[in-house]
């Protein structure tokens, strides 16, 4: 059997067979180096509990939406691969058909690199993909999660994992992180993240009760706009006492809007009596980034915006299978005006990190890289979601380096769900840095000597930088 493509040491290295050398070097600088992973989408309490991993479909297909959308592209119904929101997921080994059938789609996505080196370096499967080997390939991996060692906590470790940090509801009560942290048999940190997303937007489904239930338990007492302000700052509070470094924030625009009390608070009004017009609900979420920002330069967290996806594009899709099921489309963004009035208070504020996300690639270096370039307060967020593709990565950094250099990125962020695909997105972010740098050596714009000490601080530094750890 031919060796997998996935075990080929030079894989997305460059073709030039000197620049290639080049490369393998600086790689092999940061290739044992621990990740650090300050931004994703891990439940904690699979760490805490050590939950065995489900079966291989569950695991790798039904979840993944970059997996499902393209299977779904191709003329396959979702109920094939994923349940609805009536019924459960179909059996297991069905939705691993489809998948194997579908496995020649994924050539030449990130979907597919991942997924294939995670075959070979996670799960050990020595056979290619695909329809004829789909029952060998899913009892192989099978096997596989029914190891002892296959666990969480040792992956943690056999991962060299040093920091991962989740995704959480403002409102969760963080017991799965303070049990790890407690734990004197685990070694690592698994940081909290505050979301408050759906606290924030009015045209969320649950934005008024969710609402209603924050300030009730964390509002000391008070009412109305200003109830909720306390109740959102004593629960930044709380994510601080149990480890959080950033709060996140998935928006729609980057829009942000300094309102007086006054006027913030007859928003507000409007909104929790249902009375709110669309031009109500952008101006709240503006006015509530100003507001983010302003806690985050009071008790330190990183503040991290991902805008520009229109969610949930076909209506049909999200009615009969939810959200987070692949028909997120990103549309183009202004970063330049819309963050201004932000930046004009807090751009310079002592502690401050904005780390600014973006899936439209036009503003890398018209926008993102000049920001950066002046605010000593902003960070440019590593390429995202369809934009953390190799090709994309290297655009990423051809575009916003002549500006930013390398000193104002925030260090690779995988966002995943995928527990097991982590190992496998850091290891391609470092291959693309190194032969991002090896051309620049190669055309004696940078030492070799620099280029080494550069990629220990983008792996590793910039990260622990950015996000305060």
């Amino acid at each position: 059997m031919s060796q997998s493509i996935a075990a080929n040491p030079d894989r997305l290295l460059p073709a030039d067979p000197g620049t290639r050398s080049i490369a393998r070097d600086l790689l092999q600088r940061v290739q044992d180096l621990p990740i650090i992973s300050p931004h994703g989408h891990v439940d904690a309490a699979v760490i805490e509990h050590n939950t065995p991993f489900p079966d291989p479909a569950a695991l790798l297909v039904s979840p993944d939406h970059y997996v499902t959308r393209l299977i779904h592209a191709s003329g396959v119904p979702l109920d094939r691969v994923r349940g609805t929101k009536a019924a459960a997921e179909p059996d297991s080994r069905a939705v691993w058909h489809e998948f194997c059938k579908a496995w020649p789609l994924f050539e030449g996505t990130a979907s597919g690199y991942w997924l294939r080196t995670q075959f070979d370096s996670v799960f050990g499967l020595r056979q290619e993909i695909g329809a004829e080997t789909a029952d060998s390939s899913y009892d192989a991996i099978s096997a596989k999660l029914l190891e002892p060692g296959f666990r969480p906590r040792q992956l943690f470790k056999d991962f060299n994992i040093e920091v991962l940090a989740t995704t959480d509801d403002p409102m969760d009560d963080l017991a799965s992180h303070k049990a790890i942290a407690q734990d004197p048999t685990f070694h690592g940190r698994v940081l909290p993240t505050f979301r408050p997303d759906a606290y924030l937007n009015i045209t969320h489904p649950e934005w008024r009760s969710n609402v209603d239930r924050l300030i009730a338990a964390a509002g000391d007492g008070g009412t109305g706009y200003a109830g909720y302000l306390t109740a959102l700052e004593n629960r930044r509070r709380y994510f601080v006492e149990h480890g959080a470094v950033s709060a996140d924030h998935g928006v729609r625009t980057p829009a942000t809007l300094k309102l007086d009390d006054g006027a913030a608070a007859k928003l507000f009004d409007r909104a929790r009596s249902g009375q709110a017009t669309p031009q109500d609900r952008d101006d709240f979420e503006a006015h509530m980034m100003y507001q983010m920002a302003r806690m985050s330069v009071e008790d330190g967290l990183v503040m991290t915006i991902h805008p520009g996806s229109y969610r949930n594009h076909h209506e049909p899709t999200f009615n009969a299978y939810g959200a987070d099921t692949g028909h997120d489309i990103p549309f183009a963004v202004n970063y330049t005006e819309a963050i201004r009035p932000l930046l004009q208070d807090f751009g310079t504020a002592k502690d401050f990190h904005l780390v600014l996300f973006t899936l439209d690639e036009t503003v890398f270096s018209r926008e993102l890289a000049p920001l950066a370039g002046f605010y000593p307060s902003v960070y440019l967020g590593a390429p995202w979601w369809f934009l953390d593709a190799p090709d994309a990565m290297l655009r990423f950094r051809s575009a916003v380096t002549e500006t930013a250099g390398f000193s104002r990125s925030s260090g690779f962020i995988d966002d995943t769900r995928a527990f097991c695909s982590i190992p496998a997105r850091h290891d391609a972010s470092r291959r693309i840095e190194a032969s991002f740098l090896a051309r620049l050596v190669a055309e004696h714009r940078v030492s070799e000597e620099r280029a080494h000490e550069l990629i220990v601080d983008i792996v590793d530094g910039s990260p622990r930088r950015v996000f305060k750890l």
